[in-house]
């Protein structure tokens, strides 16, 4: 008899029941315990081998054997099952035991010094701190698909037909679904928007950070870009909450406490009335905050009408407001950085240049 198996010859149940709890017994890890499993229950195993003998057993014996078998069956089953609920403990006390970690202890003041220190990217890193500041606000995050339907993308923003942006030679298009129609890699965060609308009772108060794709690529354009949208939905609220929001927001970002915020009326398909915002700075020296010039740096506007009737919200009921801005943008007037490219070329140089400390969460500037 080897390690695993019962002896064929072995045709008194009594003996096989005890030779197989001994195997059970002296199985000391989950593979010995399948190996006698598969000796005494297996297609070849030695119950098994019985089971297929009840043919050439007189008749009168039949019923009474197969009856003995079919108990003994049960009760392997279950003494193997029971031995395997203990080696598993076992294995699972063990591997606690082997990867146990002082959780407690504090972290370390500074990532470890060298060329393998790793630092937070600057992307990441501003999406923490977008995070942070409107999280002060009462602003939760949203999330939603990267690939995403026309309806999501354009139609349920009363973007036209007609409208630049639905251009093959403007959008990523992917091969029509089932129904004919082409799903498209969204080209800004505005659909999370819409399926937080559809799928949550106002009030709203949403921020959108994620990816974003269009047919651009420049020193200050790439096929793929980060966006972070905001939407309010709630009952009487005005330009006047817009505005304050804005302006609260980019100066704390910044960190500058005065910093010259314009509203320009502008146009957006989704927003009615819409505006442009502009910050004060130094078109010579490149400086925030200073000088007489004006940088754009964000859309917004009031949601249209429209936007929330397709939408299912009554619009006589509730109103809010929106915004949107590239986030690479805010990164590189914050950090002074002059080229987008890099943001996407995994330079390890670079990434330690302007990278963050991944031990120093993002903090609330004042201003919020």
């Amino acid at each position: 008899m080897t390690d695993a198996t019962i002896s064929p010859a072995a045709d008194d149940l009594a003996a096989l029941a005890a030779e197989a709890a001994a195997q059970l017994a002296a199985a000391t890890d989950l593979r010995a315990l399948d190996a006698v499993r598969v000796g005494v229950l297996g297609r070849s195993g030695s119950l098994t081998g019985l089971l297929k003998g009840l043919g050439a057993v007189a008749p009168e014996q039949r019923r009474e054997r197969g009856a003995a078998l079919n108990r003994l069956k049960a009760e392997l089953e279950a003494g193997i099952e029971a031995r395997r609920a203990v080696l598993e403990d076992a294995a699972l006390d063990a591997r606690l035991a082997a990867e146990r970690i002082d959780v407690t202890l504090p972290a370390r003041p500074h990532p470890p010094a060298g060329p393998d220190a790793g630092t937070i990217h600057p992307i990441s890193r501003t999406i923490e701190e977008l995070t942070a500041l409107f999280g002060a606000m009462g602003f939760a995050v949203a999330e939603g698909p990267d690939i995403d339907t026309d309806w999501h993308n354009f139609g349920a923003l009363n973007i036209p037909e007609h409208h630049p942006a639905r251009q093959d030679h403007d959008t990523f298009y992917l091969p029509p679904g089932p129904d004919g129609r082409r799903p498209v890699l969204r080209t800004h965060t505005s659909p999370v928007q819409i399926r937080t609308m559809v799928t949550q009772e106002p009030p709203i108060r949403v921020i959108v950070p994620g990816r974003t794709w269009r047919a651009d690529h420049d020193a200050t354009h790439s096929p793929m870009f980060h966006q972070v949208e905001g939407l309010v939905i709630d009952r009487a609220i005005t330009l006047g909450h817009l505005k304050g929001c804005l302006i609260d927001f980019l100066r704390a970002f910044f960190g500058i406490a005065d910093l010259p915020v314009r509203f320009r009326a502008s146009y957006f398909p989704f927003t009615e009335p819409s505006m442009e915002v502009d910050i004060g700075w130094n078109r010579r020296t490149g400086e925030l905050g200073q000088g007489s010039d004006w940088l754009e740096i964000l859309g917004s506007g009031m949601v249209h009408p429209r936007v929330l009737a397709n939408c299912g919200i009554d619009p006589r009921a509730w109103q809010g407001f929106a915004f949107g801005m590239g986030i690479e943008r805010i990164t590189m007037l914050k950090h002074g950085i002059t080229d987008l490219r890099p943001f996407y070329e995994s330079d390890a140089r670079w990434l330690r240049h302007h990278g963050a400390d991944p031990l120093a969460p993002p903090s609330l500037a004042e201003g919020v």
